[in-house]
Formats: structure tokens, C-alpha cells, sequence
């Protein structure tokens, strides 16, 4: 799911004290020639607080096992983040279908300045200081995915000092 991106940290659940978040439960019809079948499509997001999150997708005849499927789902697709101070290390832009979320680093205290979808994500890394926006999409499957996007692409200090070659110091010396 995430092969495209370089520096992507995959988290095994094991030993993981994750929180799930209900982003949005969705009633689904499928139209057959005995009438129509109903059923529950369920987006989810897991996390630690502490750098590692995942979403997933579960659907079902059911809501209680649309949600069950959707945290399992998200259980296989964990990786870390990296958080500084409680933020995000440097502002970020993440675009996926029609949705399009920026993420924005914010001074101690500011909380966490977004809305629905976004915050869900934000909440279970555990971000406590950001801004964000989100544009284009309010579907709230391209919103996770969107900051999902933006949140891969966040890179370290140290990551970016070992990508160069250098060494930590000259990474904030220019």
C-alpha cells in the first residue's frame, strides 16, 4: 500500500497499545434482481499516540463486524511518523483523489486545529500541536488517505541527515 513512498517505517501490532478512532460508518445498497441488498462499509483509524498509526476498511451485512474488519485492516497497515515536540517536524501537503489536506507545525499549546477526518489521524499518532486544512473532497476515504499522503512524506532530521551524507549539525547549519 505505501511502496511508493522511500522511507516508510512498517510497525508489527505486537506490543502496541493502539486506540482506535471511528472515522465513518456508510450504509451501501447493491441493487440485484431480488431487490436491494444493504450493507456497511466502515473507514477506521488505529494508533499508539506516539508516532504509529494505520487505517483500514472493513465491510460487512453488519455494522459491529464492518468495524471489526476495518481495525483488523488497519492493525496490517501500521507505520511510524515522525513527531517532534509533540508536531509535525515541518509543514506538508498530501492530495489523494480528490481530497487535499496541508499540515502545518504549530507552537506549544495550539492544539489540534482540524476537523473530522483529519483530526481522527492526527489524534491517534499523537499530534498536539497543528494546523491544518483540508480541500477539494470531503469524502472522508480520500481525507484519511490524503493525510496519510502528508504524514509519509514528513521526513526527521536524522533522516534527512542520513539521506545527505552528513551529519546532524550540518543539517541546521545550512
Amino acid at each position: 500500500m505505501y511502496q511508493s513512498y522511500k522511507n516508510v517505517e512498517r510497525v508489527k501490532p505486537s506490543g502496541l497499545e493502539l486506540q482506535d478512532h471511528l472515522v465513518g460508518v456508510q450504509r451501501v445498497t447493491k441493487v440485484t434482481k431480488g431487490g436491494r441488498a444493504f450493507g456497511f462499509s466502515a473507514i477506521v483509524v488505529v494508533g499508539d499516540g506516539n508516532g504509529v498509526v494505520g487505517h483500514g476498511l472493513g465491510k460487512s451485512k453488519d455494522v459491529a463486524s464492518a468495524i471489526a474488519k476495518a481495525i483488523e485492516d488497519a492493525k496490517k497497515n501500521l507505520v511510524r511518523i515522525p513527531i517532534i515536540n509533540q508536531t509535525l517536524p515541518h509543514e506538508q501537503k498530501g492530495k489523494f483523489g480528490g481530497a487535499k489536506v496541508f499540515l502545518k507545525p504549530a507552537s506549544h499549546g495550539t492544539g489540534v486545529i482540524a476537523g473530522g477526518a483529519v483530526r481522527a489521524v492526527l489524534e491517534s499518532v499523537g499530534v498536539h500541536d497543528v494546523l491544518s486544512k483540508s480541500q477539494g473532497s470531503s469524502n472522508p476515504h480520500n481525507v484519511v488517505k490524503a493525510t496519510f499522503d502528508a504524514l509519509l512524506q514528513l521526513r526527521s532530521a536524522s533522516a534527512i541527515a542520513k539521506q545527505r551524507g552528513i551529519s546532524l549539525e550540518k543539517v541546521f547549519k545550512g
